[in-house]
């Protein structure tokens, strides 16, 4: 800057320290010149224009190289020569006295780091959002329509190549491919969501706020680096999610369930309801199935329970999953669906659709919200009622969570054995009052006792699954239903998760053990041409 102006360095001044345009610009004020034009109200050659910046402006007192010694040295005369104006009588005017500072340490190496890199990032986001509007800009309407998505990608690197060396934006190779690749997450995906969205070991995303994301990793949470840029980066990422769709979130609709394309499933509310921030919760779809196999190698099963499930399957038993959320009710549910015959055909009912069966003979029905009137909604019940005349061998229901329930028992108390559902609840004897709740749902005024039988008849075993503390998912209860005794359901457990300890680092410890009681349905398997082992039962096995 010395170059440019008029004036010259006044003596005894420290040589001014090179560490970004808010400097310059300070030192500029301390002159007299005017830090628009870079000029005093003498006639000067005009300075380059400045590029604009969006840093932090505002002068630093402390932890600066040159701080100490600016505060601590005696004042300097002004020099000789001053513009002319009211700049130059402000300029001759006595400095006041300052006052003593307090000098603080300097900061730490890794303190000045993490302020680099918080500039980094700022200039970071700065160059992602105008190459994001240049690229709207410079696109054409439906360019990318039609094109396979790793050709989507490919077209929206090359373009944000181009508009780097056009822009002249200086970043080195690793920073200039992550900028590519944010840029490109922001044109095609769902941007700041991308890289948690690419990593198979997350299983969950939780958006709270714009500077807020969390993840689920190996059944624990973490918080994310990643962030929105403001509230309006995030309504257009929710606009992204719901369009494809046909849905819609706004005021009067605040709250949308949804799914994006690979299956995973989304909730979304913005305010009122949720009055602070927008909220997305995006739960994954693991594309590589997992089996029974896979779960019992994860410690969520003994082999002889995951053996005995599938016997079950295999003997068309009805099959009721409980647990809480997040614990892994569909994904067993998928596990358990490995076992039907091919050639069953099977119709499933869900809201939203999760389930991927591998057989061929399958119909996916899925529940349908109002629309904009409020009007042409289809529920579960609907669907399930439907079913009932589609010929199906097989009912699966991905949630049992209203008055569906009663359907639900009607099919399998009428010949459609082998249906298999799930339903929050904590443990098997919850599970059966809550089932109880739900049949009351659906309006019918039946007594306690009547739904009581309708349930004990139509389903012959619960598997209770449960997510431990330290975030493993283990199978707890495997429960028969006896029958009735009075008015009372009667249960017992074939097979039960104990307790053993759990270690200092949080792991949960435990034994699936069978009871010893051999189910009263056990004469099914032999009608479906299963052998069933003896020792299956022994209550002195252990796993």
């Amino acid at each position: 800057m010395v170059e440019q102006g008029s004036e010259q360095e006044s003596p005894g001044e420290d040589p001014p320290k090179a560490f970004g345009w808010a400097g310059a610009r300070r030192r500029m004020a301390e002159r007299g010149l005017d830090s628009s034009t870079g000029q005093g109200t003498s006639a000067a050659p005009a300075p380059r224009k400045l590029r604009p910046t969006r840093r932090n402006t505002s002068p630093r007192t402390w932890g600066t190289e040159g701080s100490s010694a600016r505060d601590e040295a005696p004042e300097v005369a002004p020099a000789p020569t001053q513009p002319a104006g009211p700049d130059a009588e402000a300029a001759a005017a006595p400095e006041p006295e300052r006052k003593p500072v307090e000098m603080r340490p300097k900061a730490r190496p890794e303190n000045r780091r993490d302020a680099r890199r918080s500039q980094g990032s700022d200039q970071m986001e700065a160059a992602k959002l105008r190459l994001h509007e240049l690229l709207i800009e410079e696109l054409e309407q439906g360019a990318l329509d039609g094109m396979p998505p790793e050709e989507q990608r490919t077209a929206v690197s090359r373009a944000a190549r181009e508009l780097i060396a056009q822009e002249g934006i200086q970043l080195g190779g690793s920073s200039r491919d992550e900028l590519i690749e944010s840029v490109a997450d922001e044109v095609l995906g769902l941007g700041p969501l991308e890289p948690l969205l690419r990593d198979d070991t997350i299983s969950e995303i939780m958006v709270n706020d714009i500077d807020k994301i969390f993840y689920e990793q190996d059944g624990k949470i973490f918080r994310s680096t990643a962030r929105f840029r403001d509230t309006a980066h995030v309504m257009r990422i929710i606009e992204r999610i719901v369009a494809p769709l046909g849905r819609r979130v706004d005021e009067s609709s605040p709250m949308v369930d949804a799914r994006l394309p690979d299956g995973s499933r989304v909730n979304i509310t913005i305010p009122p309801i949720s009055p602070f921030a927008a909220s997305i919760t995006i739960r994954k779809f693991r594309a590589d199935k997992m089996t029974m196999s896979d779960l019992v190698g994860y410690g969520s099963m003994s082999e002889d329970t995951a053996e005995f499930l599938a016997m079950c399957v295999r003997a068309k038993l009805n099959i009721i999953i409980s647990g809480g959320t997040g614990t892994g009710k569909t994904t067993l549910l998928n596990a358990l669906s490995s076992f039907i015959s091919n050639t069953d055909r099977i119709v499933t009912i869900e809201d939203p659709s999760e389930l991927r069966l591998q057989q061929e003979h399958v119909i996916t029905l899925e529940a349908r919200p109002p629309s904009m009137d409020g009007k042409n909604a289809i529920y579960q019940r609907d669907l399930v009622r439907n079913t009932l005349r589609m010929r199906p061998d097989r009912i699966i229901v991905g949630e049992c969570r209203g008055p569906e329930a009663f359907d639900m028992l009607q099919a399998m108390n009428t010949g459609h054995d082998g249906s298999i559902s799930t339903i929050h609840a904590n443990n098997p004897r919850e599970a059966l009052a809550r089932l109880e709740n739900l049949v009351l749902m659906a309006g019918m005024e039946l007594p306690a006792k009547a739904i009581r039988q309708q349930i004990a008849s139509a389903i012959d075993i619960f598997i209770q699954i449960s997510r431990m503390q330290d975030g493993t998912r283990k199978v707890t209860y495997v429960t028969e239903i006896a029958g009735m005794e009075g008015d009372t359901i009667t249960v017992q457990d074939i097979f039960k998760f104990e307790l053993e300890e759990v270690e200092e680092s949080g792991r949960v410890v435990g034994k699936m053990k069978p009871t010893g009681i051999r189910p009263a349905f056990a004469d099914k398997f032999a009608l479906a041409g299963i052998k069933l082992r003896n020792d299956i039962f022994d209550g002195d096995r252990e796993w």
